[in-house]
C-alpha cells in the first residue's frame, strides 16, 4: 500500500465500547420511584444474569418501604435475580458489603453462591476489616460473627478470638458462640479470661454453658477465680471442669 492509499482509507475505526444494558435500569432501583417502574426495573435486571445487573439489584437492599409485603417481595425478586449471575455476582456483593449498614441479604446471597469453604473465607475477609473499638454502626460485624457460628473452619479461631475483647456486648456474645462452635479446647484460656472480666451476665452464662458442655479443663491457677465468676448454677470441679451444681 502506498502513501496516498493510506490517506484514502480514512481514519482508523474507534475501538468498540462494551455496552452495559443494566445501566438504563439502575436509576429506577430507588425508593422515590413509583412501585410499578421500580418493579419493572427489578424484573428486567433479574433476567439479565450479569455482574452489572447484580450490582444494580443490590441497591434494593439499601432501603425499606411500606407495605412490608411489597418490600419483601421486591427484595426476594432482587435476590433471585442476583443469583442468576452466579459467581460473577460475588465481586459486586463483596463491594456492597464493604459499605452496607446491614449484611443480612449479602450474607444470604453469598451462602447460595459459594461452597462452604469459600463462604467462610469470604466472611472472614469481611470480618478482617472490623476492629474491636467503639463504632456507631456495628450490625454488620455482629451479623458476620453470628453467621460464622454455624461453621467450623481452621481460620475462624484466629480471626474471631480478638472480638472477645470487643466493646460491643453482642459482638462479644457471638464471638463466644462462634469459638465454642469450633470445638477447639485451645479457646479455653481466652474464654476463661473473658469469664473473669466480663460484666455481661449473658456472656458469662454462654461461656459457662459452653465450657460445661465440652468438659474443657480450666488451668489450675484460674480455677478459684473462675468459681467466683461463674453464674450461681455452675462451679469448677476438682479436675478443672465447669459443671452444673447439684440441685
Amino acid at each position: 500500500m502506498g502513501l496516498f492509499d493510506r490517506f484514502k482509507s480514512g481514519p482508523a475505526p474507534k475501538p468498540r465500547v462494551k455496552s452495559n444494558p443494566a445501566a438504563k435500569w439502575a436509576d429506577r432501583i430507588e425508593k422515590r420511584v413509583q412501585n410499578y417502574d421500580r418493579q419493572e426495573a427489578i424484573q428486567a435486571l433479574a433476567e439479565m444474569g450479569t455482574a452489572e445487573a447484580a450490582e444494580a439489584l443490590l441497591k434494593r437492599f439499601t432501603f425499606q418501604m411500606d407495605p412490608s409485603i411489597t418490600d419483601q417481595e421486591e427484595k426476594e425478586s432482587a435476590f433471585r435475580g442476583i443469583l442468576r449471575a452466579g459467581k460473577a455476582a460475588i465481586e459486586p456483593v463483596r463491594a456492597f458489603a464493604n459499605k452496607a449498614e446491614s449484611l443480612a441479604w449479602p450474607v444470604k446471597i453469598l451462602k447460595e453462591l459459594a461452597d462452604d469453604n469459600e463462604y467462610v473465607e469470604e466472611l472472614l475477609r469481611w470480618l478482617s476489616r472490623w476492629d474491636t473499638e467503639y463504632q456507631k454502626f456495628v450490625d454488620p460485624k455482629v451479623q458476620i460473627l453470628r453467621a460464622l457460628e454455624d461453621h467450623r473452619h481452621p481460620g475462624i479461631r484466629d480471626e474471631v478470638e480478638r472480638f472477645l475483647l470487643d466493646v460491643n456486648e453482642p459482638a462479644r456474645f457471638h464471638a463466644v458462640s462462634t469459638l465454642l462452635a469450633q470445638e477447639d479446647a485451645a479457646s479455653t484460656a481466652p474464654l476463661t479470661a473473658l469469664l473473669l472480666d466480663d460484666e455481661s451476665v449473658r456472656v458469662r452464662n454462654r461461656i459457662a454453658e459452653g465450657l460445661a458442655a465440652r468438659a474443657w479443663t480450666i488451668a489450675a491457677d484460674q480455677r478459684d477465680a473462675a468459681r467466683r465468676a461463674l453464674p450461681s448454677a455452675y462451679t469448677v470441679d476438682g479436675s478443672g471442669r465447669v459443671v452444673k451444681r447439684s440441685p
